[in-house]
């Protein structure tokens, strides 16, 4: 192939060429290296613009032994959750040279191993993932890692290295300690079957050990298995009610089974939070156009994302920085469904 051939691999000297500037110093330009007045900066990185040039991450990595890429390892991209948690790592990682990548493990432990193998394959500068809960295969990848690694979402239990989140039983016992103050003594769960989303069975156990301590357990609860959605929580309520008519207060694993479940309840005019009170998990925006704001918890996950992409930051600019555990405190959100007293 000739040089003007546009199948041909472009190198650095190409756009050294239409920079005007040295290979070496196009090379800093591009890995954000070295002292590069901007005006040389600016020439090199419109040249490489102009000539579509991407430089070969993985050559400069021999050398290195790391790519700038962040791993983040998340169960689920249509739980309306981890959107915000992304949110929180890119707005951090953006001007650092780090760029995140994703892969999604729909909570089975078994692809959680293949995706942590995966990221792990290509010595990323660090690795973010949802949950302290893995395979046994998977903690050994994970110790062995030799980069910064981040659990996030929950504390519950003993991180691999970082983590950031909420104790998720001290969430399902806060809500349990409102929701028996508001006099509510009938209470039904709806949630997810959990073999795999520990962090909502975890909540359920704080919700009924808050319950036992009030002298009350559940008197019903309905589970489901696959994603969660609006129609979900219509369905389960429904079935609850009819089943136990005697609940007063339907508590949900998350706001979107939550929300189905408050569209019911208005749909058959039942009086809500006077007959029967509502409450979801995690503060999603989708209860903004609700009709009554559905009672719920923040579950902080901008600050999650933030905090653990600020933590993979700053132990690549300084490997001497150590693990940190990082606890952050959800706020309950009464709404409109649950009694005022």
């Amino acid at each position: 192939m000739g040089s003007d051939d546009p199948r041909r691999t472009l190198t650095l000297r190409d756009v050294s060429e239409a920079s005007g500037v040295s290979e070496m110093t196009v090379s800093r330009v591009l890995r954000q290296r070295g002292d590069v007045s901007e005006a040389t900066r600016e020439r090199v990185l419109k040249a490489a613009r102009e000539l579509g040039y991407v430089p070969n991450k993985i050559a400069g990595a021999l050398a290195s032994q790391r790519v700038n890429l962040v791993g983040v390892v998340i169960p689920s991209l249509s739980n309306m959750v981890f959107p915000e948690v992304m949110t929180g790592i890119s707005a951090i990682l953006e001007n650092t040279g780090l760029q995140p990548v994703v892969g999604v493990t729909n909570y089975l432990p078994e692809r959680e191993e293949k995706v942590v193998y995966e990221m792990l394959s290509w010595r990323p500068s660090g690795l973010i993932l949802a949950g302290l809960e893995h395979s046994a295969a998977s903690r050994a990848m994970l110790r062995q890692a030799g980069v910064p690694l981040v659990e996030i979402m929950d504390i519950d239990g003993q991180p691999v290295d970082s983590a950031v989140g909420i104790s998720h039983r001290r969430a399902g016992r806060q809500m349990a300690e409102a929701i028996v103050a508001s006099g509510y003594r009938n209470i039904a769960f709806l949630g997810t079957q959990m073999p795999n989303d520990f962090r909502a069975k975890k909540r359920l156990e704080g919700f009924e050990e808050a319950l036992r301590r009030g002298g009350l357990s559940l008197v019903d609860r309905e589970f489901y298995d696959g994603g969660s959605a609006l129609l979900k929580g219509r369905e389960m309520t429904a079935a609850v009610l009819r089943r136990s008519p005697q609940v007063d207060f339907l508590y949900y694993s998350n706001d979107m089974i939550g929300a189905g479940g408050l569209l019911y309840c208005l749909d058959q005019g039942i009086d809500v939070p006077g007959r029967v009170g509502l409450a979801g998990f995690n503060g999603v925006e989708l209860l903004d156009g609700l009709p009554r704001r559905l009672a719920t918890m923040d579950a902080c996950r901008l600050e999650i994302g933030t905090r653990a992409a600020q933590i993979i930051a700053g132990r690549n600019a300084d490997p001497d920085i150590g693990p940190e555990v990082v606890e952050l405190f959800p706020t309950l959100q009464p709404g409109d469904t649950i009694r005022q007293r």
